[in-house]
């Protein structure tokens, strides 16, 4: 059953790339998007992923996007197609080693905290990312392409703006350096409109997709 929001969020999305969020969602909920056309899905936790992409289709892309810890690296790396989290070198040293074992690439964001509000947040901060970005051109088995970002947690819609055309213009910044540097995750139920018309290429929608209200 696809929820009455979902033309809207492909209308407002226009070229941007959906990624639909399976936090909480059964198999029935998330095949009635699949049956859809859709084949981009996001979950947080690893084991869910696990347990999900084990019984749905196999050309489902999925994307893992939540904080991803070291020893959870493994449980995922069968299934996932991009990790959109990424925020440590150790991380990537983790991720590198278990691609390579399993004898793939895997596509990687770098998670940039650009939100100076929510203190709470992962993600490397603006003037890490050159250095990060250069240790990862170290590891043969990680294909960068972008970046993600969350919006600050406000009602306020010009801080919200003003985060995600910061975003952007850094995002352009770095593509001018690597023609593979195509994919700005940002905007999510709460505020993917203003993430498209920042620049956003990818947004991540859960609860706006699959309930009748509006939310994350």
């Amino acid at each position: 059953m696809i929820q009455k929001h979902y033309e809207h969020v492909k209308d407002i999305c226009g070229e941007a790339e959906l990624c639909i969020v399976t936090k909480k969602r059964s198999i029935e909920e998330i095949m009635s998007y699949y049956d859809a056309g859709e084949r981009v899905f996001g979950e947080n936790h690893a084991a869910e992923l696990k347990k999900k992409a084990s019984v749905l289709p196999q050309d489902i892309r999925w994307n893992f996007i939540g904080h991803l810890q070291t020893n959870k690296v493994r449980m995922i790396m069968p299934f996932v197609s991009m990790i959109q989290s990424l925020d440590s070198m150790h991380l990537a040293e983790v991720v590198e080693k278990e691609a390579a074992r399993t004898g793939r690439t895997v596509d990687v964001l770098a998670e940039v905290h650009l939100a100076e509000e929510d203190t709470n947040k992962s993600g490397l901060e603006p003037e890490e990312l050159d250095g990060f970005l250069a240790g990862l051109a170290s590891l043969p088995h990680l294909h960068v392409r972008g970046m993600m970002v969350m919006g600050p947690h406000t009602d306020d819609e010009d801080r919200i703006r003003e985060v995600f055309r910061k975003a952007h213009e850094l995002f352009l910044a770095h593509q001018k350096e690597n023609s593979d540097f195509r994919i700005l995750s940002m905007g999510m139920s709460d505020d993917y409109p203003l993430a498209v018309q920042e620049g956003s290429t990818m947004v991540r929608i859960g609860t706006y997709l699959f309930e009748t209200g509006d939310g994350e």
